[in-house]
């Protein structure tokens, strides 16, 4: 973890006061429309928000699907978040920075278009993809049963790909492949995070996926 590395933030308030739950909602609307209209969305220090439970760090989390199948992965090494290293995950993204401060006033929908800029940056550093067919967001999900869960909230996103070469684009990112839900959760070999555990026990319910 870079020390000067600064992230995405919004008061843990918000999130109580709109109803906090544990696992996926599929009610991201109601959730992301009150954040981003919140105008409290700020800039911490990485090292400080990790450790401040009065605050949810806001988490782009791709789903990247083929055929039926998602993408999934195992965090290597370099992981940025050492609690996370060796993890199997679906989820593709990671923390919003502020890379471009320009975005925050170039970005036609403020804050949003900021977010969704970000989003296609935090995907295209860590895999290399080929043509994407759609996209939208699907769900939330939070986990307060750890540490790290208690600091985060991902925001679920569903990218349908189609038949190109799919590859990582950074160290951290090892064992890509595609995999059936099924084939993932019935891996023995490696853990799988909880957040990717929370995506694939919804994807029956996702028609894209079926």
């Amino acid at each position: 973890m870079k020390t000067s590395e600064q992230v995405l933030t919004f008061p843990r308030r918000l999130f109580d006061d709109l109803g906090a739950f544990q696992g996926f909602s599929a009610d991201h609307s109601r959730y992301l429309d009150a954040i981003f209209q919140s105008r409290e969305l700020k800039f911490v220090l990485r090292e400080s928000a990790e450790k401040d439970f009065s605050l949810k760090q806001l988490i782009p989390y791709v789903l990247i699907v083929r055929d039926g199948k998602v993408l999934f992965y195992v965090r290597g090494k370099k992981t940025g978040e050492s609690r996370l290293q060796l993890k199997g995950s679906v989820g593709v993204g990671g923390h919003i920075n502020p890379v471009d401060d320009s975005l925050f006033s170039s970005a036609s929908d403020g804050l949003k278009g900021f977010y969704d800029a970000a989003v296609e940056r935090e995907v295209e550093e860590e895999v290399s993809i080929g043509e994407v067919l759609s996209k939208r967001v699907v769900g939330l999900i939070n986990d307060d049963t750890n540490d790290v869960g208690r600091v985060h909230l991902g925001v679920v996103h569903l990218w349908i790909v189609g038949p190109g070469e799919v590859s990582k684009a950074e160290g951290a990112i090892t064992q890509l492949e595609f995999l059936t839900a099924e084939e993932i959760l019935s891996r023995k070999d490696v853990d799988v995070e909880s957040w990717s555990r929370f995506c694939l026990a919804e994807i029956p319910k996702i028609g894209d996926l079926l």
